[in-house]
């Protein structure tokens, strides 16, 4: 693993979208990440990634519960 990677199972943004996610495996030069809430998987070149702060992962979270409760998403 490399030392500018966010480890497995953290959150990470993927800078070319501003999406957080949660790191769920490495797939080459790509990082694998899960929504916040759960959904569909995306890659992320693992240059194009960072750890999340706990402000974006807050944020992010708060967000998907607002969705939710507005029955946006399930």
């Amino acid at each position: 693993m490399t030392a500018d990677r966010p480890p497995l199972r953290t959150f990470a943004v993927d800078t070319r979208t501003g999406r957080v996610g949660k790191v769920m495996a490495y797939d080459g030069p790509r990082l694998c990440l899960r929504p916040i809430g759960g959904g569909r998987e995306w890659d992320c070149p693992a240059d194009a990634a960072r750890q999340a702060t706990v402000a974006e992962r807050l944020s992010a979270t708060t967000a998907y519960l607002n969705a939710r409760s507005r029955g946006e998403v399930a």
